[in-house]
This record gives structure tokens, C-alpha cells and sequence, in this order.
């Protein structure tokens, strides 16, 4: 017999919810298949198996915290599903010995068969909005009319939905009112950015600064010469991560109520997800890197996480936070800071508008490129002079750059 545990997730996690078993008893699984889905603080994770048999035991059901280091399941390595071996172990009802009397011979009650654990299934056209299965003439009839049953508020025992609820609702169309299940990412986001919110004390400060540097990015086609994709984004944290060397109270973390100032940036990216409204990767010592660097990175990061292999320490570290624009007519962010950090840098949309130019001291007006830079900054340690003058040194430095060597 093989002992599933739930393996260490990285540094300062401890503990995670089994989300999903991909497995159920009696099932044969291999080595390295993926056995189940936990979910941290930081990120889901799919764990695989450690060894190859059939499944005869999960000892943490979906919805469990469990911490690391705990069983979790177990595999027996010398059976064979649906064949000879080691009996599925799921607890089954008990049952009591037959009354027999004197002088009467009863054949034994048989032991009733093995219950095998049903995985639980996310709300889809096949249930209720109350989780309850429905009949298949009622799926039928929903199905036809084109109305999902998580929608439909059953009126059955247990909230069944009856024949006559999915024959209203397909008449009238759904209810008006859906209960939807925040994620456990979305969850865990609200605590973080509430907790956030509530016991740092946040500034804010925007300035509008000149975007030509775009524009030469257009003309050198927004590739390196190893042919990485540059984005906007990538080229404001570039000169964000430079200016944090003149500003190294940015470039830090509490911890209790000391103040650690760290030597390297490692720089948290703000990306959004749809299932889990938001995670940061980090690029680790992102300090000295050229711009072909930073987007080779960048690039590396954003592809994990579109495959869902982002591991836990890519998620880890950050001392210093950059949040791209959300859309193209975005003005600016007022971003929530990430604790421990200190500070979190947003960027509007790059905006194509008429700006007046000198030349040779006449006033001119042209189109012209401008991005609004906005810092939130923890009070403790920064002002709005501060952090303006962060802001302007980032600015001085977007200008000066030279994209034909950084790339």
C-alpha cells in the first residue's frame, strides 16, 4: 500500500483545499497521472500519482483543507481494477447478524457491495441551482428550450425541478435570480486586497508624461531581435524597475512593523484571470535586465500561465508591483497594494492626442503620444512628493531609453 500525502506547495504554504479528485475508488491510476487538484492561497495545482495501482482509499473528500505532509489517499500497488486484489475501502452501512431459530439454518446475509465515492460535479446543464440532479424528460425539455437548469428554482421535494417547473421556466424563460459560487481564487482575492485596504494607510498620485518612446516601438515592429514580443507595459516596468534605484523605499517589504528594503526587484506583474479575477507572477532580479531580457521573461511567465503550469514560487517574492492598463480607453488605475509590499505602479492606455511642441521657440501643436503613471503608496513610507517625483524619474527615464540597443 502507497500513501498519497499532499506534498509541500512552496515556500510559507502550509495547507490547501482539495478541489477536484480526478480519480474515484477502485479506479486503476499510473504513476505521474493526475490524481487530484488542490487549491492554494497562491495557485491550483494538479497533483499526481506516486505510484501505479487502483485507488482503494481517498481519505480527503472535495471541499477539505488539508495540510501538507497529510495522507490524503491510498493506493494499493498490487491490484487491478476489476480484477483480483485489495477490496476498495469505503465505509458501508453497517448491518446486523440474521436471528436465527433454534433449529433453523439460514443461509448468511451477503455483505452489501462496496459504495464508490462520487465525484462531485460543477453545476452544468444537468443540475439545479440547488445542486439536485434532474430527470432526464426534464433535461430534455430544458435542453430543447434552450434554458440551463442551474437558472431554474425546482418547486419538487429538495428543490427538484418537475416537469411543470421546466415547462414554466422554458414558457417564461429563466428566473431573474442565479446563485453563482465565487471561485476560490476570487475569494481569496477580496480577503487579501480587504485586508489590504483596511490596514495600510494608501496614497495615490498620477502624472501624465510624454509617450513618444511608443512610437519609435511601432517602428521596430515590437520585437527583439530574438523575435520576443515588447508590449507598452514591458518597456514602462523596465524603466519602473531602473527608477526603484533611486527610490529604494519603494523597493520594499514590512514585516511586523519593520521595514525590509531589498537590493534586488523582483517585479510582480498584474495579469488578470477569468476563473480567479487575478494573480501576479514575479520576474525574480528583474534589477540589470535589458529590455530583450525583461520580455523574454515576461513572455516565458504569461505562457505558463495560459497553460495553467504556473508553479508557486513563480507567484512568490515580489517586492515591487507594475499593473498594465485594463483596456485601451483606460485613463488611469488607482490599484490596491499587494502585502507586504509598499507600492503598486498602474499605466493608462497609450493615447494618441495634440500636445504642444516648441521649436525654436515657437509654440506648434501636434499629435503627440501621452500615458498617465499612477503610484499607490503606503503612507509609512512615502508622501505625494515622493512618489510624484518616482513617477517623474520614470518618466525622464521612458524618454532617454534607447529601444534599438535595449532590444
Amino acid at each position: 500500500m502507497v500513501d498519497v500525502t499532499l506534498p509541500s506547495l512552496g515556500e510559507s504554504v502550509t495547507e490547501g483545499i482539495i478541489t477536484q479528485w480526478f480519480k474515484k475508488v477502485g479506479d486503476a491510476v499510473a504513476r505521474d497521472e493526475p490524481l487530484f487538484e488542490v487549491s492554494t492561497d497562491k495557485v491550483d495545482s494538479e497533483m499526481p500519482s506516486p505510484a501505479a495501482g487502483v485507488l482503494v482509499e481517498i481519505v480527503a473528500g472535495e471541499g477539505d483543507t488539508v495540510e501538507t505532509g497529510s495522507r490524503v489517499a491510498v493506493i494499493d500497488e498490487t491490484a487491478s481494477a476489476g480484477g483480483t486484489g485489495a477490496t476498495p475501502r469505503e465505509p458501508s452501512a453497517p448491518h446486523e447478524a440474521p436471528v436465527v431459530d433454534a433449529g433453523t439454518q439460514v443461509a448468511p446475509t451477503p455483505a452489501p457491495a462496496p459504495v464508490v465515492a462520487k465525484r462531485a460535479s460543477p453545476p452544468d446543464s444537468n443540475e439545479g441551482a440547488n445542486g439536485v440532479v434532474v430527470s432526464p424528460v426534464v433535461r430534455r425539455i430544458l435542453s430543447d428550450g434552450g434554458v440551463q437548469a442551474h437558472s431554474v428554482r425546482g418547486s419538487g421535494p429538495g428543490g427538484a425541478i418537475t416537469r411543470r417547473d421546466a415547462e414554466r421556466a422554458v414558457a417564461q424563460g429563466p428566473s431573474e435570480e442565479v446563485v453563482v459560487s465565487l471561485s476560490n481564487g476570487r475569494r481569496r482575492m477580496g480577503q487579501h486586497m480587504s485586508v489590504s485596504s483596511q490596514s495600510t494607510p494608501h496614497g495615490f498620485v498620477a502624472v501624465e508624461v510624454d509617450g513618444s518612446i511608443f512610437g519609435e516601438l511601432e517602428r521596430l515592429k515590437r520585437v527583439t531581435r530574438d523575435g520576443e514580443r515588447i508590449t507598452d507595459e514591458m518597456v514602462v516596468s523596465l524603466a519602473a524597475v531602473r527608477a526603484l534605484a533611486e527610490f529604494e523605499l519603494l523597493n520594499a517589504t514590512f514585516s511586523g512593523d519593520e521595514l525590509v528594503l531589498h537590493r534586488t526587484v523582483n517585479l510582480g506583474i498584474v495579469r488578470g484571470v477569468a476563473e480567479d479575477g487575478m494573480l501576479v507572477p514575479v520576474v525574480h532580479a528583474a534589477a540589470g535586465l535589458t529590455l530583450r531580457a525583461l520580455a523574454r521573461r515576461v513572455n516565458e511567465l504569461d505562457e505558463r500561465l495560459a497553460s495553467r503550469q504556473l508553479t508557486t514560487d513563480d507567484l512568490m517574492g515580489g517586492t515591487f508591483t507594475f499593473a498594465g492598463s485594463p483596456s485601451e480607453h483606460t485613463l488611469w488605475t488607482t490599484p490596491i497594494i499587494i502585502q507586504p509590499e509598499v507600492a503598486i505602479l498602474s499605466m493608462g492606455a497609450v493615447r494618441q492626442e495634440p500636445v504642444v511642441r516648441i521649436t525654436s521657440g515657437t509654440p506648434e501643436i501636434v499629435v503627440g503620444r501621452r500615458i498617465v503613471l499612477g503610484l499607490s503608496f503606503d503612507h509609512r513610507v512615502c508622501e505625494p512628493v515622493g512618489a510624484a517625483s518616482y513617477l517623474e524619474r520614470v518618466a525622464e527615464l521612458l524618454a532617454g531609453m534607447d529601444l534599438e540597443s535595449e532590444r
